[in-house]
């Protein structure tokens, strides 16, 4: 069942979101050559904790952190490691969720360590731009093929593909609520949106083959060619004017 929230029950989400916001604005500018993805993982759990919220990701399923780290070839749930340190030109995602009074907030953002132009940087901006033109078609009556289609249609052009593997979702009193949202699709298809609907849209997108693979940990989600993969996610309400980005500052 897909959950039509309230104004009131927006708001809640976005103070969630919110908090999600300011913990990745607090990280951004700790995303240097030398530090670990360990200690930006603790860093982050120690923001969400003085906000007064607790970290969405730690425990779930058994997920033992606060934050996934996922560099270069790793898509998504990557584990943070005081072994892993940063390096110039490195592309490191950061995805992290705040649970505060009930709610849960959920954003993902990718950096190019040493902000250097190249591969990695063309690959953020593409992926960043992908979801941007995801949130201009989430108005009502429109669907969730043209959510997906919309991401696409950016990057294929690009030369870059779609992670089928791992998809968008709702997102309310739980982390992962209905519809699941792909990245992917056809326009005019799936679900219409509505207003009311609160969605995680998340495009993760690979440099080469979409193709993945599953590490020894049970978690960490890589390209099946070792090319570089970048992730933009943002929490969104459908609201009767449009889209209301509630994880943007």
């Amino acid at each position: 069942m897909i959950s039509l929230r309230t104004p009131d029950e927006i708001n809640r989400l976005f103070e969630a979101a919110q908090i999600v916001a300011e913990v990745h604005e607090g990280l951004k500018n700790l995303v240097n050559p030398g530090i670990s993805t360990f200690e930006l993982d603790r860093i982050a759990e120690d923001l969400i904790l003085k906000r007064g919220a607790r970290p969405s990701f730690k425990g779930y399923n058994g997920f033992p952190f606060a934050s996934c780290m996922s560099l270069n070839e790793q898509i998504v749930h990557g584990f943070p490691s005081k072994k892993t340190i940063l390096k110039v030109g490195d592309l490191i995602s950061i995805d992290l969720g705040a649970i505060y009074k009930g709610w849960h907030g959920d954003a993902a953002r990718s950096y190019v360590v040493g902000d250097v132009e190249g591969e990695a940087a063309s690959l953020v901006k593409a992926t960043h731009e992908s979801l941007w033109k995801a949130i201009e078609v989430m108005f009502p009556g429109n669907h969730l093929g043209d959510i997906g289609h919309a991401v696409q249609s950016h990057v294929e052009p690009l030369g870059y593909s779609v992670v089928r593997d791992f998809v968008g979702h709702g997102i309310g009193r739980k982390l992962h609520e209905e519809p699941q949202v792909p990245n992917y699709g056809i326009p005019g298809r799936g679900v219409k949106l509505r207003p009311g609907m609160v969605l995680a849209v998340e495009p993760m997108i690979n440099a080469g083959s979409y193709e993945i693979k599953i590490l020894k940990d049970g978690w960490t989600a890589v390209t099946i060619d070792g090319k570089l993969s970048a992730h933009w996610e943002h929490d969104i309400a459908i609201t009767e004017n449009g889209p209301k980005v509630l994880s943007l500052l």
